[in-house]
């Protein structure tokens, strides 16, 4: 008697998902991947997607690079793990050689590897910490760093990543974060650090500043370069740590190997995560050296931290941008969206109210009734709803949830890009109309 053979469909997954995931690990469409490609993706029900998200940016190299895949079959045949602080291997220095020779600044770098972006963001806290022998950190409103204790404390934006969760560490302060759709200039963000040194915190209890050079959950917003050069003098000023997160921006998504590039300075700390090992988990924090050395031997690491695995795809990717040339190519693929979003905006100008890029990190942000202090969630919320529809994967953030971003893989061709666009565009005039 022959079986009956099971088919097994997205509507079906998401049951049995939702009987066994916890809720608050939702997922933004109940879409199940078996197959990716470079930038395209098939569901178990075979239909084809453009991913315009990579798994929030960490498919900078596309879906299945066969270099990647390489060098991962290589290190697995070998091994899988043996902890990186117990007994080290080859692959883990080679990467962490590398990083520190393409991070910004002249000065000696070291580095140390961990699974998350979340936590790299807590080595960098404990790091400046252990090396001022200062308590407090600052950071700024909708910076987004992570969904730990001490990162949701970091982060500036109440829901969904803080309701329920206090109480959160002590000693964190959040400055106003400089946008022209907020109201808030570099000058007032410099005046509220200064207040805050008055009124909170003397600026000599201050272990470390931690900012995004874009903000990525908050709506890719572009941190002012003269922010940056403060805030670096400040630092200097005052024996603070300066941290950047790279965690989204970096690996050539914005037409540099780190964002930071843009603002000519050096940070004394930087994380990265996402694009940094083509979709295998990893992360790292690579500092000045004498900074870095701060923690004593065992106060860093990971039973993870620094798989073998994710260093192998570490080293593959950073082949890849170099041999592909992907920091050129994010801007060759930045200047195509940003024409044809700047297309649809002057269609709807009365619901775009700013298309934004740097390199292929772009950002559409909505309106209601052509006026940019009524954030268009309601819209933003409908678009990504109905992507799938449309044969696209789109993800949206922003302080006020009204912005679409796009985080297109750095090796999609020009043909797919103004395919997923054309799609986007269809999308936008139906969601509009109906």
């Amino acid at each position: 008697m022959n079986k009956e053979v099971q088919v097994t469909n997205n509507n079906d997954l998401q049951e049995r998902k939702n009987k066994v995931f916890a809720r608050g690990q939702g997922n933004a469409y109940p879409v199940y991947i078996k197959e990716a490609k470079n930038s395209e993706v098939w569901d178990v029900e075979g239909n084809r997607l453009i991913d315009f998200g990579t798994g929030i940016a960490v498919c900078n190299t596309g879906h299945s690079h066969p270099k990647i895949i390489e060098a991962v079959k290589a290190q697995i045949e070998n091994f899988s793990h043996t902890c990186f602080t117990v007994t080290p291997y080859e692959v883990g220095v080679e990467l962490a050689e590398k990083l520190t020779k393409v991070a910004p600044g002249e000065t000696e770098k070291k580095a140390m590897f961990v699974t998350t972006g979340a936590e790299a963001v807590e080595n960098c806290v404990k790091i400046a910490r252990a090396h001022t022998g200062r308590r407090g950190i600052i950071a700024f409103n909708g910076g987004f760093h992570g969904r730990t204790n001490m990162t949701m404390a970091l982060t500036g934006k109440t829901m969904p990543y803080k309701k329920g969760f206090g109480p959160f560490p002590a000693e964190i302060y959040h400055l106003p974060y400089p946008t022209s759709f907020n109201g808030t200039s570099v000058k007032d963000t410099l005046t509220a650090l200064k207040n805050l040194f008055k009124v909170d915190i003397l600026a000599e209890d201050v272990a470390a500043i931690i900012i995004e050079p874009i903000q990525g959950e908050g709506g890719f917003y572009q941190t002012p370069v003269e922010l940056l050069q403060e805030l670096r003098k400040i630092c200097d000023e005052n024996g603070i740590v300066l941290i950047i997160d790279e965690i989204q921006t970096g690996f050539a998504r914005t037409g540099k190997m780190f964002n930071i590039e843009y603002a000519g300075i050096e940070p004394d700390l930087m994380t990265m995560a996402k694009g940094i090992a083509g979709g295998y988990p990893l992360s790292g924090v690579v500092g000045k050296a004498e900074i870095m050395d701060s923690a004593i031997p065992g106060g860093l690491g990971g039973t993870y931290g620094g798989s073998p695995v994710g260093c192998a795809a570490g080293l593959a990717v950073l082949e890849i941008i170099e041999e592909e040339d992907l920091i050129n190519r994010a801007n060759q693929i930045g200047d195509i969206f940003n024409k044809r979003l700047n297309e649809l905006k002057a269609q709807f100008p009365d619901l775009i109210c700013d298309v934004r890029n740097k390199g292929a990190m772009i950002a559409l942000e909505l309106m209601k009734d052509g006026d940019f202090e009524k954030p268009n969630a309601e819209l933003t919320k409908a678009l990504t709803a109905k992507a799938t529809e449309y044969g696209l994967i789109l993800l949206s953030c922003g302080f006020n949830s009204n912005v679409i971003r796009f985080l297109p893989a750095l090796t999609i061709s020009d043909e797919i890009v103004n395919e997923g666009l054309d799609k986007f565009q269809e999308l936008f005039k139906d969601v509009v109309k109906n």
